[in-house]
């Protein structure tokens, strides 16, 4: 199993005490619905030993049926789901390295969901184009997410100038190859 040099940092919480409270990281992967978060971060899970999450686990019933209705999420729907994953990502890298996948489409996004961990994160961008995206999306069934959103999530979407920046039109082995490839300094 491989780790990720992003872990190696142990912080001692005030006073000095030697307690560990921190040695793990996060690997978030982010993209638009549709840009094959799901596919890569599963892949990578199996390649690294990482744990798995899908940030969509977070959605309120509410919320998935405001999407499955085709109305997108306000930021005001977004900040609860954002706040309950870095709550879980916190928690969870003190004791274990994770992938999560989320939209995390703007840049305050990612800035919630990285406060106070940033030096333990990796970011990860799946970057396609609209038609390329939405070819996946009119084939792809029993996700709650229509295609007719995909314009929203462009329009949303402020592309990250701190994140590794990966094309989507390879297979998934080779996408995954390259993020390993772009991370690869970061693995004992």
């Amino acid at each position: 199993m491989l780790t990720c040099s992003i872990t190696t940092k142990k912080i001692a919480p005030p006073g000095g005490d030697s307690k560990l409270i921190m040695e793990h990281g996060v690997i978030f992967i982010m993209g638009v619905s549709g840009s094959g978060k799901t596919t890569i971060g599963e892949g990578l899970s199996a390649r690294t030993g990482f744990e798995f999450y899908d940030a969509d686990d977070f959605h309120t019933k509410e919320k998935v049926e405001k999407m499955r209705a085709g109305i997108p999420l306000t930021d005001d729907d977004r900040w609860p789901w954002l706040e309950s994953i870095h709550a879980f990502v916190t928690e969870k890298i003190k004791t274990a390295d994770v992938i999560v996948v989320c939209s995390a489409l703007k840049q305050v996004y990612r800035d919630k969901l990285s406060a106070g961990i940033e030096k333990y994160c990796q970011w990860v961008f799946l970057n396609g184009d609209y038609d390329t995206i939405m070819g996946r999306m009119q084939k792809r069934a029993g996700h709650y997410m229509p295609p007719t959103l995909l314009q929203s999530q462009f329009d949303t979407l402020e592309v990250p100038v701190d994140a590794i920046r990966i094309d989507i039109t390879r297979e998934p082995s080779i996408i995954i190859d390259d993020i390993m490839t772009h991370i690869g300094n970061g693995y004992d």
